[in-house]
């Protein structure tokens, strides 16, 4: 792994960056009567894409908003011109990341979708989040943010539209816990402009489908497990090498499980609520393979995971797979809306670096070049630490960007514990664990979904027989 590329500047990437921030700051006060700072902001992001064959489309609709006349096509534009300035961001990161790994360039695409979706409840959200764009986020109050909940209500239960429906009800949650917008001492613009204009695009009829372009037979070589957990859902993805059956390329491939969960289960006691959705989470946190036949899989290398098409292979050292099979993989496609860089993660292997601690900080450096270590992203659903991290000789770990630099988010890692070298996986737990604090959150997690399913029993008898 290279980490000086990682280090050299990117061209044209604070260009295309301070473009999409001008227009971020355009929405903060709102687009109904735009004052000339923001008309310069809407500008300056047309003139960002006027190479490209959004030029027209964008021209026009920053002519109208600075005009304070933008209708619904207008703000759609407006979305899509600052998502192919991220999309190009994140290809450039993506590039540069693959010149550091020395790892061989994906040329796969994916299809446009072309499913059909229910066209008036799009336009519902449609119409919400321009009210939103003219509104501006210092504009924000209850009566506005409410105007989602009646498209939220008739969304929700329509398969197609959770994606969607999703989106927007966590944006709206967000932006109501947030009114009024004018009493603010911080405005988060980057973020919300990111929901607003993905959710703007996803209104399109067919965005949000997720094509499935074939199936995946051969073994399944786990390097690491991310743990996202929030108060009332949970969601794990395993990054794996996948080595096809017919001895073409190894490829860099995802599968991932989400399930909602009470706010008092946390730590080890997810693990419980994920493995009956999941095998292949036994299988990472024991260090085996796991071998597929007729898996479904997208041109983004997410398996859609059903044990059908699974059974436990044999063991498999995620190190072994990372300095072996992990050199030679490609990566897949990403599809245009998720052109992003906060939704870059890529698995790489970083050996021979010095740790340094400072205060809460942590850094890997390499030949000299020091790249940051998130080890906020650690997760308290397992066996790894900070300290371990620290203590490090060898790392596998998903590389990210974030705040204008690349960073590290670590998966597992070689180290010494006792004078005894030992290998630590952030999923190490996921299989089931003999540790005791692993235990002791297992056991308590236990006792508090017994607990609920007891209420909620009561409460549904209480329902019925009152």
């Amino acid at each position: 792994m290279r980490t000086d590329l990682l280090a050299e500047t990117i061209d044209g990437l604070d260009e295309a960056l301070a473009a999409v921030d001008a227009f971020d700051r355009a929405l903060v006060a709102g687009l109904l009567r735009p004052q000339p700072a923001q008309a310069a902001g809407l500008t300056e992001l047309a003139h960002a894409v006027a190479g490209t064959p959004l030029a027209t489309r964008v021209a026009e609709a920053a002519e109208k908003a600075a005009a304070g006349a933008a209708g619904e096509d207008h703000f759609v534009a407006l979305a899509a011109a600052r998502t192919a300035l991220l999309g190009s961001v994140h290809d450039a990161l993506m590039t540069r990341i693959e010149e550091a790994a020395g790892r061989p360039s994906s040329e796969e695409t994916v299809p446009a979708p072309g499913g059909q979706q229910a066209a008036n409840l799009l336009a519902a959200a449609r119409s919400w989040l321009s009210d939103l764009a003219r509104s501006g986020w210092q504009g924000i109050d209850h009566d506005v943010v409410s105007g989602a909940g009646p498209v939220l209500s008739a969304m929700l239960p329509d398969p197609a539209l959770r994606r969607l429906a999703t989106l927007l009800d966590g944006f709206a949650a967000e932006l109501a816990a947030s009114c009024p917008g004018a009493a603010l001492d911080r405005i988060p613009a980057r973020r919300w402009a990111d929901l607003w204009s993905r959710a703007m695009l996803l209104t399109l009829p067919g965005a949000a489908d997720v094509t499935i372009t074939g199936t995946a037979t051969g073994r399944l070589l786990p390097l690491g497990v991310d743990v996202h957990e929030h108060a009332t859902a949970a969601q794990v993805q395993v990054h794996a090498v996948f080595e096809p059956a017919d001895g073409t390329t190894p490829r860099l491939v995802r599968a991932g499980v989400s399930v909602p969960k009470p706010d008092t289960v946390v730590g080890a006691g997810l693990w419980q609520l994920l493995r009956p959705h999941m095998s292949l989470l036994a299988a990472a946190g024991e260090g085996r393979s796991m071998d597929l036949t007729d898996m479904p899989v997208t041109a983004e290398g997410d398996l859609i995971w059903s044990d059908e098409h699974a059974r436990l292979g044999d063991p498999a050292d995620a190190f072994a797979t990372a300095r072996v099979a992990l050199p030679n993989a490609t990566a897949p496609a990403t599809a245009p809306l998720d052109r992003h860089p906060a939704r870059i993660a890529v698995p790489v292997l970083l050996e021979g670096y010095a740790a340094r601690k400072d205060d809460d900080a942590l850094t890997f450096t390499s030949a000299g070049h020091p790249l940051a270590v998130d080890t906020d992203r650690i997760p308290t659903a397992g066996p790894l630490t900070p300290e371990a991290v620290a203590a490090s000789g060898a790392c596998i770990g998903l590389l990210r960007w974030d705040a204008g630099a690349f960073i590290v988010q670590p998966l597992a890692v070689e180290t010494t514990v006792r004078k005894k070298a030992v290998t630590i996986h952030a999923g190490g737990w996921a299989g089931g664990t003999t540790d005791k604090a692993g235990v002791k959150a297992e056991k308590a997690a236990t006792d508090a979904v017994a607990v609920l399913r007891e209420r909620a029993g009561r409460l549904i008898n209480f329902i019925k027989y009152p």
